[in-house]
């Protein structure tokens, strides 16, 4: 089985050099749009730009051309998209449009479309309904609570793969389960997908009431009831509500809202801490999901007559509607209600 991922920041590359490890030699590749940066990760033996320290394996192979990136797959194969969402349409597009027979796909975003609230799964499905020439693909996404840095460098780490094809969710697990990472399948793709995107706008909330010295107590009640808020709308929107008490719903809202390695936690952090938006993407360096994901959640959540105030308030802050200090005092004057 080859593995190809296309996309060379810091998750794509992790997951590179996951598969790389245990799969027999020349079967892994990484495909990046950068040409200098593919020559710069064969010289250094590193991605420097996004996972710096980090050495890869020797076996594993780089791609620079896009087109035979895809066509030298075969239906057996697996095509991992290890793009940001924002660029997920445009590239899963360009795959069809150069697929000639099905592939295995999966994607490692999380997040809505900005300005549609579509889930990945169903921006795939547009976009194979547009371009698609009538192949039938398998899709599924893989997901939970991983910084790349950790797998990268070879750490523990469990994953979900979900599908509604479990030939894909084996062929992932043939790909990624080796070693220190366990993956998981479930073929609740609305449930897994819902819980990757709203963790990151919570992560931010947390980040804030952290940055803003709420204590811990605060922390406990803003994951507590931003996971009351995840269940609910991920039962409004046709997935599993229990999906989000494993890997990909309340483990990695632990992860990404707790770790230092959080990009969407310290958005908050510096939130609090008077920056401006602009200032602390710029610092960053990497793609921050929830910061993008916060309005398009609030959208779904109207569109399906969900009460998500945390997602709100974080979707007011990150819109330069409310300051930090003033979203906390809206939160904390609600009326009182029935905890379930």
């Amino acid at each position: 089985m080859k593995v190809t991922l296309l996309g060379a920041g810091a998750w794509g590359t992790a997951m590179a050099a996951q598969a790389s490890r245990y799969l027999p030699d020349s079967n892994v590749s990484l495909w990046s749009r950068s040409a200098s940066q593919l020559v710069d990760i064969q010289e250094s033996g590193e991605n420097r730009a996004y996972l710096s320290g980090i050495k890869l394996p020797k076996n594993l192979l780089f791609e620079s051309d896009f087109s035979q990136a895809v066509k030298k797959l075969s239906s057996t194969d697996l095509l991992v998209l290890a793009t940001p969402m924002s660029a997920l349409s445009e590239t899963i597009a360009q795959v069809l449009k150069i697929a000639e027979h099905p592939l295995n796909i999966i994607w490692l975003c999380k997040g809505l479309e900005p300005d549609t609230a579509l889930l990945p799964h169903q921006v795939v499905e547009r976009e194979n309904q547009l371009h698609g020439h009538g192949l039938v693909h398998s899709f599924g996404a893989l997901s939970g609570p991983s910084f790349a840095r950790e797998v990268g460098a070879g750490m523990p780490c469990a994953l979900t793969v979900a599908s509604k094809s479990p030939a894909l969710c084996e062929t992932v697990q043939a790909a990624f389960h080796h070693g220190n990472m366990r993956v998981y399948s479930s073929d609740d793709l609305i449930g897994v997908e819902l819980g990757g995107a709203i963790k990151n706008v919570l992560a931010i909330a947390a980040g804030i009431g952290d940055g803003l010295d709420l204590g811990l107590n605060a922390r406990a009640a803003v994951l507590t009831r931003g996971l009351a808020e995840m269940m609910r709308i991920v039962k409004a929107a046709g997935g599993r509500p229990e999906t989000c008490m494993g890997l990909t719903g309340v483990g990695d809202l632990i992860l990404t809202a707790t770790g230092d390695l959080s990009r969407n936690r310290r958005v908050g952090l510096e939130l609090a801490g008077g920056k401006s938006l602009d200032e602390i993407l710029a610092s960053l360096g990497h793609v921050a999901e929830g910061v993008l994901c916060a309005a398009a959640v609030g959208e779904l959540a109207k569109r399906l007559n969900v009460e998500m105030p945390i997602t709100t308030m974080m979707g007011e802050v990150l819109s330069g509607k409310l300051a930090p200090p003033d979203a906390v005092k809206k939160l904390m004057g609600r009326d009182p209600k029935i905890e379930t």
